[in-house]
């Protein structure tokens, strides 16, 4: 148990078009990515990679964004939705890869549908990708954001399995959307004991409620080296909503008490691990960072 573990806070984008559309956080001379992440940077200490599950990252990214930050500063990295079992498109795949694939029916696929060697060849470019931000210490958890059809069952499991095997060099965090992960005091149970034997870090999930592709807040921690919060907002009006930006769905404000609730709680769940993150997915506009600066400041962190 760490008695001062290190608390750090962010958002889980710092590019959403719609907080740059809204010019309320990044100041006019911030035009460049540089500009925006450094100034990003220096109003936060982490930051979680969003574009890392749309597509592969590379290392000259990774290396950008590396020596764009501080010498403290941590990035979350999220899993190429290949990964997570997400349907992706063939366009997402590096060119080399697609051409592997010329004869492909559909143009979409999943990663059970690809050639084994094809597989290995895709989760060794993600680990190498990563290794900018490893080597100088800047880099946190890959988190695994699983999507709603993989539930708490021998399948679901072999997939969460599956990634937590191949990246466990590597600090793994997971996050589920289907309520089977944790809709019974014995599912839950069963979950965290399956969390800890992957040795992987759980998530706790504030989001809507109601859904089957939504989980509770589970309070606890499951990993010496991490607790992680991540924070959807609890707009139930826009959570299935579809749209052109995912961000969309993630509008939502918190209150004071409803920061000052959170804080309790997650100030009480991080004395049990060396680092604990709290990040917000409410990527509408400058939502995350006023959100994230206001449960910084509750917190009486640096922030915005």
């Amino acid at each position: 148990m760490a008695d001062f573990p290190r608390i750090l806070t962010g958002t889980a984008s710092w590019t959403d078009p719609t907080l740059l559309a809204s010019r309320r956080f990044y100041p006019p001379e911030a035009r460049s990515a540089d500009a925006r992440l450094r100034f990003y940077a220096s109003r936060f200490s982490l930051a979680e990679v969003d574009s890392s599950f749309y597509a592969l990252p590379t290392p000259e990214n990774a290396y950008l964004w590396a020596t764009r930050t501080p010498d403290d500063f941590v990035f979350n990295i999220k899993a190429f939705r290949l990964f997570t079992g997400h349907q992706t498109p063939l366009s997402a795949l590096p060119g080399d890869i697609r051409r592997e694939l010329a004869d492909w029916p559909e143009p979409v696929l999943y990663h059970d549908q690809l050639p084994p060697d094809l597989r290995d060849e895709l989760w060794r470019r993600y680990q190498l990708a990563l290794e900018p931000l490893r080597l100088p210490g800047k880099l946190g958890a890959v988190h695994f954001q699983f999507p709603p059809w993989i539930r708490r069952d021998a399948r679901g499991k072999a997939r969460v399995a599956d990634c937590a095997r191949r990246m466990q060099e590597h600090l793994v965090s997971v996050e589920f959307r289907h309520r089977s992960w944790f809709d019974s005091p014995a599912a839950t149970a069963d979950t965290l004991a399956f969390e800890r034997d992957l040795g992987v870090v759980h998530t706790v999930v504030d989001a809507p409620q109601g859904f089957d592709n939504t989980v509770p807040a589970v309070w606890e921690s499951t990993h010496p080296d991490l607790t992680l919060l991540r924070l959807h907002g609890r707009n139930a009006a826009t959570w299935n909503a579809s749209g052109p930006a995912s961000s969309g769905r993630f509008q939502y404000e918190y209150s004071e008490e409803e920061l000052a609730e959170l804080v309790a709680r997650f100030t009480r769940l991080a004395s049990q691990s060396a680092q604990a993150h709290a990040v917000f997915n409410t990527n509408f506009e400058d939502q995350g960072m006023r959100n994230a600066a206001a449960f910084a400041s509750a917190l009486r962190l640096p922030g915005v």
